[in-house]
């Protein structure tokens, strides 16, 4: 008889996790091979935090607009983004099923001196215990989990009424095969190779119904692109490789 996985009953995919956990060393190396995640990272920021502003009532200028709200930021991994949230006021809850990379991420923050609280666990576990949150995030994580529908179901009965989720990922086109994989991956290294599979990629029309069943409804997306001659991310309304995109659920 085979082992049962070890997160049985879950959207949790094994494989993945052991793949981001040979990477734990890396997490905080911005020169590394999740370089590309951290020049992505202000971006994902500025997004977070401008939708949270508006639906919140909050001036997204203040260094503390996020003062009072509960977050849940799903795969945090070494917790690149955990972290910046947490500065911003918000009291983050950086989950992550790979021990490696919640042992990355409380090392960064005890010497960073920032309160994240980490776990090592699953949404699903999140949703049966009746967490609930202000604001939950699925950053690059969608494109990783063994079922969209149910991952993104079990992430959203965390929200609260009023709430907001944002999930950012990769469209599945040939653009993005192009791109986002034997470019970013073969050709240039931007990325590990391996790191995703395209037939597991998610189209914004997909990820849209996914939230409307779970009860939320879709305010905005948005696409991502790379702008070489600045060296940086920024947005678009190109949707054919990487976006974001928001939903709230009703109050």
């Amino acid at each position: 008889m085979g082992l049962k996985p070890k997160w049985a009953g879950s959207t949790v995919d094994d494989r993945e996790i052991a793949q981001f956990s040979a990477r734990a060393a890396d997490w905080w190396d911005e020169s590394g091979p999740l370089r590309m995640l951290h020049r992505l990272n202000p971006l994902r920021i500025a997004y977070i935090r401008d939708h949270a502003a508006a639906l919140f009532g909050r001036d997204p200028r203040r260094v503390d607009c996020l003062a009072g709200l509960r977050l849940l930021d799903i795969g945090c991994g070494g917790g690149i983004l955990s972290e910046p949230l947490a500065r911003l006021g918000a009291a983050v809850v950086g989950i992550d099923p790979g021990a490696d990379a919640i042992a990355a991420a409380r090392a960064h923050a005890a010497l960073s001196g920032v309160a994240v609280d980490y776990r090592i666990t699953t949404v699903e576990e999140m949703a049966d215990a009746s967490e609930r949150f202000d604001i939950v995030l699925a950053m690059e994580v969608v494109e990783h989990v063994t079922d969209l529908d149910l991952f993104i179901h079990r992430a959203a009965a965390t929200v609260k009424p009023g709430g907001l989720m944002i999930a950012a990922t990769i469209n599945r086109t040939l653009k993005s095969f192009a791109l986002a994989i034997v470019a970013a991956e073969y050709v240039l290294g931007w990325v590990p190779r391996g790191t995703h599979r395209w037939d597991r990629l998610v189209t914004p029309d997909e990820l849209e119904r996914a939230f409307e069943g779970g009860g939320l409804e879709t305010i905005d997306g948005v696409g991502v692109v790379f702008d070489p001659f600045a060296g940086a991310w920024r947005r678009s309304d190109d949707m054919d490789v990487n976006y974001m995109m928001a939903a709230r659920r009703p109050a």
